[in-house]
Order: structure tokens, then sequence, then C-alpha cells
């Protein structure tokens, strides 16, 4: 299977954007995620800080990145620090990245040694009056300790408090929200990845089985083609258990009769797909089953193909979906036609919004105020739960926004539910 890259020229035209938003008085500094521990003396494993990855592909931590726009020597306008490596590092660790090779992968000319940043850094201060950091302003993140980010601002405003301090983030949110054809294509192949895991599980599923041997087959698929990572911990929920949104126990028993609502997602370069589908534990959904499922479909293939387009926000589309949704309840007997516009009552069967911006991040940067482009990839993931039937069903598709509308990038992935069926039967 082809693999798509991001090329050093990718990673240079993003450092490039942002140098042209940078005031010529300022310097930008962007930092690495931390190692965190887990226990005693084991780390969870490392993912690097979106932004940083975003503008140099450096998948390392101890990694900082600084951008100087009026430095005399142009050497110094873009310099990258990695960590030095030793012998014990390679016999302990294993290989880090050369200056050659973070070169080759940044495009970045000069690299320098992450110990002899504060040593450079009185000089490249001196060049600046405007000082840029990117932190994570994603508006759903908690921050709960004494990150990378904060430690870095702390130490920075210590050492030189008459600088002016400002946020890179609206910078980088506005680059990273419209993706470039080559994002587009890392995207697609996680997708692709993704939909091989949903058809190799859809032979698999059948009474009796555990919700943790559908994600151990989930996880195999990932692995078996050369990606480790997933974009997030995987959902899946049988039976009222669908009725919790980030279910991830995944230790239930799937029984006759029931459904089994799977949200997983390969991530591949650093790039997230997000898929959800639900199917029925034995192969044929019951009556009910199918009135609820089609009453989500339609509502999911009503909002991609008339609906969304560019110029809307997430806010418009959840209203919408509202509206819609609110019918559909009615037809199924779930609310009477006067409470169609009790948000409140609605929101008890339908108790979150249609869409999220997805990228680099799962969830990626953006607001839900923020008017859709071309280029901008998001989610369309309606569902009904009702919980005193013990049901629970999502459907969820990745978008890319365009000229006229959108372009399903999982229109490949079996929806309908006589496919479902179908291959479940075969």
């Amino acid at each position: 299977m082809y693999k798509p890259v991001l090329s050093k020229e990718f990673y240079i035209s993003r450092r490039q954007s942002l140098l042209e938003e940078l005031p010529q008085n300022s310097v930008a500094f962007v930092v690495s995620a931390d190692e965190l521990p887990r226990n005693g003396d084991q780390v969870f494993p490392f993912r690097q800080n979106s932004d940083l990855f975003y503008l140099t592909g450096i998948d390392q931590e101890q990694t900082i990145l600084s951008l100087c726009p009026a430095h005399l020597q142009e050497k110094y306008r873009e310099v990258l620090f990695i960590r030095r490596s030793s012998p014990e590092i390679e016999t302990w660790i294993g290989h880090k990245l050369t200056k050659e090779e973070a070169q080759e992968i940044s495009g970045i000319k000069t690299i320098m040694w992450f110990d002899e940043f504060e040593d450079y850094l009185s000089e490249l201060m001196f060049y600046a009056d405007e000082v840029y950091i990117s932190v994570n302003e994603n508006m759903k993140y908690k921050r709960f300790y004494n990150d990378a980010e904060l430690r870095f601002i702390e130490r920075l405003k210590f050492l030189y408090p008459l600088h002016n301090y400002r946020r890179l983030g609206p910078q980088l949110v506005d680059m990273r929200l419209v993706k470039t054809p080559q994002e587009i294509e890392v995207i697609k192949y996680a997708i692709n990845l993704t939909r091989d895991a949903f058809l190799r599980v859809l032979g698999f599923i059948r009474p009796g089985v555990y919700e943790y041997e559908i994600e151990a087959e989930i996880i195999h698929e990932f692995i078996r083609n050369g990606v480790r990572n997933v974009a997030y911990l995987p959902i899946i929920a049988s039976g009222a258990n669908a009725n919790v949104l980030h279910y991830i126990n995944n230790n239930s028993r799937c029984e006759s009769g029931q459904l089994v609502l799977m949200d997983f997602g390969a991530e591949y370069l650093n790039y997230a797909a997000d898929l959800t589908r639900t199917v029925p534990v034995e192969g044929r959904f019951t009556q009910r089953q199918r009135q609820v499922y089609q009453a989500v479909y339609e509502v999911q293939r009503m909002m991609i193909e008339q609906v969304i387009r560019p110029g809307l926000t997430i806010n418009d589309l959840n209203a919408r979906t509202q509206e819609i949704m609110a019918d559909k309840l009615v037809a199924l007997g779930l609310i009477k036609d006067s409470q169609k516009t009790d948000k409140q009552i609605i929101g008890g069967y339908f108790p979150h919004g249609l869409s999220h911006f997805m990228g680099i991040d799962v969830h990626d940067v953006g607001t839900k105020d923020t008017p859709l482009q071309p280029g901008m990839i998001i989610t369309v993931e309606p569902g009904i739960y009702i919980k005193e039937e013990g049901l629970g069903i999502r459907l969820e598709n990745d978008v890319l926004i365009t000229d006229s509308g959108t372009e399903d990038l999982m229109a490949d992935i079996p929806l309908d539910l006589e496919q479902i069926e179908s291959l479940m039967q075969s």
C-alpha cells in the first residue's frame, strides 16, 4: 500500500507562512511535549506537541524551535535544538536524531543541541521585543499540571521580564485549520487503515466475544500495517454501554440482540482518522434497531449531502441538526410534536454536537464559531441514545469542506444497514 509522506518542503512552507505573520522585532518559540511519568521508572509513550510537529516533523522529546525573522545572520532565523545523544542513551533507549537527520526531516539548516539553548538564548532575545510562545489553546483542554510549555514561559519571564509576551496560538490555529493537499493525503491514509480495521471486525463480531477482543482486532490491523498509534482510546460499547459517550472500559461480553458501537481511528504521521459505526452483534438488526439506525443514518446523510457548506459554523450545523433530529425523535415515538423545540428534552436523546474539527489532533484547533472554509476537515456524527431501551447508535464520517460543499472521506466505508448486514452474514 502506498504510504504518503510529509516532505521537508512541507515543513519549510509551514514555517515560512508563520514567519510572514510575525513582526520583524519578534522571536517565537515552540517546545516539545513532556515525557510523562507512568509509574516507578516508566514513562507513557511519547506524543509530540502538535504545533512543534506541524512546523518541523520532529517527533522526539527535548526539542525547541526558535524563529527570529529579524536576526542579522540568516542562519539564526530558524534554529532547531534537539536532544544530544550518547553511547549510554543509544544502549538503553535507542537511536536519537543526528543533526544531519534533523536537517533532512525539517529542512532547518541550523541545528543545535538542546543543552546549548540557554547559552544561545541571550543573543536571540537581544534581537526581539515581542516574544511569541505556543501553548495548548484547545478549548476543551484542562491544564492540570505545570507542563513543559508553562515551565518554559516561567523561565523566560524570569530571565527576561521586560519583553512583551504574546500568544502564537492564533496564527497557528488559522494555519492548521486549512489542510494542504499533502495533509489531506496523510489523513486519507489514516482513514484507509481505519476502514480496513472496520471491515476486519465485521467478520469477527458475534455473540459471546468481549469488547476488548474487538479492540484487539482493530489494533492488530493497525500494527499489521506498520502503524502503532491510535488517534484516541477506542470506544467499543455493546448494549447499554453505548449510552456512555466516551466509554473506554471495553470489558463487557457482547450478547445476542445487542448492538455494538465502535468509535476508533488510526493515527498516521500524527494525523488522525475518526470513525464511528454501530452494528448488530448477531449480524442482523431488530425492527426497532433498524428504525433508530435509519433515523441516525438519514440525519447524517442530509447534513453531509445537503446542509454543510463553506461559510457555516459548527454552531450553525448543531442548530440545524437539532431541528432535523427533533422530527426523527417524534417519528420514533420518543418525544411529542409539542416538544420539538425543547433543547433539553432533545438533548436527552442527542446530548452531543454534530461536528468537531479534525487533523493533527483528533479534536483539532478551531472554535464552534469558526466559519467553514475549503480545506477544513470536520466530523459528522449524529447519534440517538435511548437509555430506557439500552440502545445507543452513533454514525461518524470525516468530511472535507470543498468550494461547493463537502467530500465524504469515508464514503467507501460501509454505512448503509443493508450493506452492514450483508457483510456480517457473509
